[in-house]
């Protein structure tokens, strides 16, 4: 029997050699079986962008239910059994369900619809108040006598002491959904059937082909013994144990995918995404290599909602136009989010955002203009200013650290633009620079006070003032506000323009010439 460090050594060599090494190392079960043609292991090789999902219409039918929180402190146990007494001191409601779903479409900033079934009680208002509030268009088929599902769990400091379930399987009328869905299929770019078996979704298959019918793709979280209600489905997406309960136990990757093959083919299903919670999850399309993406959570908290959070991130990235390859990498990124949090939770576009400038190494550094851009996005949704300056920096000084640390304490995030070579060739004269611009970002980029680096190749950045458009604009000289380049284009959309003084005695010119003498 081979050890351990022998069996991975020998799966990697099954990995061909552009892959990403940090992906073969995340996965946590090495098999010397697996077949490399059959799979593709996909991680920081694949490039991110945040989708715009402004124009994203979702629309979520399924199962809603409210996720009640009772959060309490514990000192005792109780006198009449061994158990913890908990003073409940907060009473939290959050959707859950298909309206976590939605929430989660909403919250990335796309235009979320759900229909649903409730009672006509007390829990069905504070589930509509919570939607409202977050933008999305709540349409209840409410039931008299029959309570709306609620999950109650009581938490002491994070911890979740006990879940108590009130619900009963809703007698739902399935025309009746099937129409108020019909009639709200135009405009929308996505279908979400989010079923958790307690009975809003009676006609599966209607649902289906009139989304079809639209050429509406439509996205299933899939529940039960019986897949065949969502024959035709774009994308079913369920998680190990539900695929095992269909297709049997997978001793390893190949026969999952082998088996999630012949279900594809059985069911007509567009593609097959398995979640397998710390292992990742595993797309399947006719026609296409596997692609197995490991999961992404640093530390694993609360895994409630986490499905949730998968498919909303899906339908609401190939809403927005997104391939399905990027748009399952997305929410693979989202899922490692929410499982970071406690209780059922909404990612955020900002959380998103930032996530996807982890994975693609843009939280500091040297950045293109399209990383950037993206950078300034989220540091603009989390209320984060934007300072800019630019200079030829060519060799790096004390003038010039002083100088960007004083441009620092001007806003939250400094950018820092550099001439090119030949920009600066142009400004300077024959034999400058002495450092290439990649040189010369490199060093300012490994300064505490600067966040971005990005290089221009004309006389002035004005172009790049005119994209970036930032907070604060600093030059440091002996100018005036209005003799500073690109100050006319800063004031008019309200920015601010400041002038920092140099350092004495401190000029490359001079270092140039100090070290052209002593030679």
């Amino acid at each position: 029997m081979k050890c351990r460090s022998e069996l991975a050594r020998s799966y990697r060599e099954q990995i061909p050699s552009h892959i990403c090494p940090a992906v073969v190392a995340s996965h946590r079960k090495p098999c010397a079986n697996i077949a490399p043609l059959f799979i593709l292991y996909v991680g920081c090789s694949m490039k991110l962008s945040m989708p715009r999902f402004n124009q994203a219409a979702v629309l979520v039918v399924g199962d809603v239910m409210l996720d009640r929180y009772w959060h309490g402190g514990t000192s005792r146990i109780s006198p009449e059994a061994p158990v913890p007494v908990v003073k409940v001191e907060q009473i939290e409601d959050r959707p859950g369900g298909a309206a976590n779903v939605a929430l989660n479409i909403a919250a990335l900033g796309a235009p979320a619809s759900l229909v649903g079934v409730t009672g006509d009680d007390e829990a069905a208002e504070s589930l509509a108040n919570s939607l409202q509030g977050a933008g999305v268009r709540a349409l209840f088929q409410r039931i008299a006598h029959q309570p709306t599902i609620v999950k109650l769990r009581v938490m002491s400091r994070h911890q979740q002491l006990l879940r108590i379930d009130f619900e009963e399987p809703f007698a739902t009328d399935a025309l009746a959904l099937g129409d108020q869905v019909d009639a709200l299929l135009d405009g929308i770019k996505v279908l979400v059937l989010s079923d958790y078996g307690k009975g809003a979704l009676q006609n599966h298959q209607v649902l289906i082909q009139a989304a079809k019918a639209r050429n509406i793709p439509v996205l299933a979280d899939p529940k039960g013994k019986d897949f065949s209600v969502y024959r035709g489905a774009s994308l079913l997406t369920p998680n190990l144990s539900e695929f095992e309960t269909i297709v049997g136990g997978c001793a390893d990757e190949h026969e999952l995918v082998s088996k999630g093959a012949a279900l594809m083919a059985d069911l007509d299903l567009g593609a097959l995404l398995v979640t397998r919670g710390e292992h990742g999850m595993t797309l399947l399309r006719p026609g296409h290599p596997a692609m197995h993406l490991p999961a992404r959570a640093r530390e694993v908290f609360d895994v409630t909602g986490a499905g949730d959070t998968v498919i909303s991130t899906l339908a609401a990235s190939i809403a927005a136009g997104e391939e399905l390859p990027h748009a399952v990498a997305l929410a693979n990124l989202a899922a490692g989010i929410v499982v970071g949090k406690l209780g059922t939770a909404a990612i955020s576009a900002p959380e998103l955002r930032r996530a996807i400038q982890r994975s693609e190494g843009s939280e500091r550094g040297v950045l293109g203009l399209e990383q950037l851009l993206l950078a300034i996005d989220d540091a603009r949704a989390h209320n984060e200013s934007i300072v800019f300056t630019n200079g030829c920096f060519d060799i790096l000084h004390a003038g010039h650290v002083t100088y960007l640390e004083q441009a620092s304490a001007q806003g939250d995030r400094l950018i820092v633009a550099v001439n090119d070579d030949a920009s600066v060739s142009r400004l300077k004269g024959p034999g400058r620079p002495i450092n290439s611009v990649d040189r010369r970002m490199a060093v300012l980029a490994g300064l505490g006070a600067v966040d971005w680096v990005i290089s221009f190749s004309e006389g002035t950045p004005e172009n790049l003032l005119a994209q970036v458009k930032p907070d604060v604009l600093v030059k440091g000289g002996d100018y005036s506000v209005d003799q500073v380049v690109g100050a006319d284009i800063v004031s008019a959309y309200g920015g601010t323009v400041k002038v920092l003084g140099l350092v004495e005695n401190s000029s490359t010119t001079a270092i140039v010439e100090k070290i052209r003498n002593n030679e």
